[in-house]
């Protein structure tokens, strides 16, 4: 049977190939060039990296190594320094150079906020073809796990279980010390293990001593490997130390308008992310979708004072909360503004005496009536036998009752919240295999993981769009045109200030906040 034969190895050609014609025109590669090289890159704020005795690589091709490696599901700096030598496509992309792997991981560490500015022109490039409706936007978060075990991570309960593990241990082994009397083999190993347990005891009271100096929440932790990383709850009973990715989609592409990577839970999440929307989108006439671990009061109120209409999950009443019989729970009792009173199911009123008591987040007022002591339906309202029933109304009462009212005349529109924000991690986690951060570095080193993770999701959602490389270089002409315009405005508003000989300084650098387009 004949088979297909190769070529040989050792044949010479008459016409030599260049490295451009190995490369499809249709090849996403090639707009992962243009994207780059028509961004500009110095005002992005990228730091240049020097090397010994050679010029230090241009920011444009690490860049480009990076995003074409996280969209081919390669983020280790050792795979991408291979690929610099084995992979046409990379070759071609950065022009065969050979980048070592400490200074691939050196760029991605020291330039976080350079790389979530390269993710907003990903944004901007979106709204120039239309591809961000701006009306309805769903935010959620997700954990990454940190390279930090639960083991290496420590709050001041396990380092006293520790330290007092230790004590017995070192009681124990002098006892067996004094009981060793003249076994000179049986002493040594005895006194080899009290010398480690000693080791363990000093390492662990220098962690006590920093947890008692952390003042930053109620319960500090310390993480050993990763400082930044913290032990949190990732679903159900299932924990693990981690970094918590909060993400805003919009809902016309499931494109990503924005990220942060912090180390704490949801509850006090949707205020900010709601903000940097507001200003990204440059409007407040979109409705946000969240769900029911964004549902807390002080946030509420923040969403109303930015004017935005929130749809957050309302969840379940508490065991405590709840009255034996639900039809006498208090989301039941009706308020009167005007008396300040509650109206309970059987008519009687709950007056408060005035004061407000604060809690550790909030302050409220308590609301009670005399009536319940002879109330003939008190057994189905309360278990309390002391007081009664009380009611409490917190200063954000009236805010978690509008986002009530709202989820009750939303129809199907909160549906869509789960289709929309998971579509994005279901891409990473799932489809990409990006389910931890990569870096140990710190807070900042994780955020440029993730923000490069941001941007690859975006680029490809882009490329998948059909936008043609024509149409792609004409959309990122038109922003640095903007750009440009707008420089010039802030150089004019500079002379007027320097004319009136204010006081007042200009900074001409890249402004997240100045209007660009």
């Amino acid at each position: 049977m004949e088979y297909q034969q190769g070529q040989d190895r050792e044949q010479l050609s008459l016409y030599s190939t260049c490295l451009d014609d190995m490369i499809p025109e249709d090849n996403s590669v090639r707009l992962i060039d243009q994207f780059v090289n028509l961004i500009d890159l110095s005002q992005m704020g990228f730091q240049t990296i020097g090397t010994q005795g050679r010029p230090p690589y241009d920011p444009a091709d690490l860049l480009k190594l990076f995003i074409y490696g996280y969209m081919n599901q390669m983020r280790s700096s050792r795979r991408l320094e291979k690929e610099a030598y084995r992979n046409i496509e990379v070759i071609w992309l950065i022009k065969n150079l050979k980048p070592d792997h400490n200074t691939i991981a050196r760029f991605r560490k020291e330039n976080p906020k350079a790389i979530r500015k390269v993710f907003r022109q990903s944004v901007a490039i979106a709204r120039n073809f239309n591809l961000i409706g701006g009306t309805l936007i769903a935010g959620d978060s997700t954990k990454l796990r940190a390279q930090n075990s639960k083991k290496n991570n420590y709050n001041k309960k396990k380092i006293q279980r520790h330290l007092e593990y230790i004590d017995r241990k070192l009681e124990e082994h002098n006892q067996e010390l004094a009981k060793a009397d003249g076994d000179q083999k049986k002493t040594e190993e005895i006194k080899e293990q009290i010398k480690g347990r000693k080791q363990q005891q000093t390492k662990y009271r220098a962690i006590q001593k920093q947890l008692d100096k952390d003042a930053s929440s109620e319960n500090p932790q310390r993480s050993t490997s990763d400082p930044d990383s913290r032990h949190q709850i990732v679903r159900g009973t299932v924990t693990e130390v981690c970094y918590t990715a909060q993400t805003t989609v919009d809902a016309k592409h499931k494109l990503l308008i924005d990220y942060k990577l912090t180390n704490q839970n949801d509850k006090k999440a949707m205020g900010f992310m709601l903000r940097r929307a507001k200003s990204i989108l440059r409007s407040n006439s979109f409705t946000a979708l969240y769900d029911k671990g964004y549902h807390t009061g002080s946030e509420f109120h923040i969403a109303d004072s930015l004017g935005i209409d929130t749809l957050v999950a309302i969840p379940a009443i508490g065991r405590k909360s709840q009255a034996p019989d639900p039809k006498y729970n208090a989301k039941n009792f009706i308020y009167n503004p005007d008396d300040d009173a509650y109206t309970c199911p059987q008519g009687n009123t709950l007056y408060s005496n005035g004061s407000w008591y604060k809690a550790r987040n909030y302050t409220f007022k308590q609301y009670k009536t005399k009536a319940c002591k002879e109330c003939p339906v008190r057994s189905k309202c309360t278990t309390a036998k002391a007081n009664g029933k009380i009611i409490q109304r917190t200063q954000f009462t009236q805010n978690i009752q509008g986002n009530a009212k709202r989820v009750e005349q939303s129809g199907e529109l909160y549906k869509e919240r789960q289709a929309l924000v998971e579509h994005p991690y279901g891409t990473m986690k799932r489809q990409w295999g990006f389910d931890h951060i990569m870096t140990k570095r710190g807070i900042k080193a994780a955020a440029a993981d993730f923000g490069l993770i941001a941007l690859a999701y975006n680029l490809r959602r882009l490329f998948n769009s059909k936008i043609a490389l024509q149409q792609l270089i004409v959309a990122l002409f038109l922003t640095f045109k903007k750009c440009i315009k707008a420089s010039i405005r802030r150089n004019k508003a500079f002379t007027e200030c320097k004319t009136k000989n204010t006081d007042q300084s200009i900074n001409f650098v890249f402004n997240t906040n100045f209007n660009y387009f």
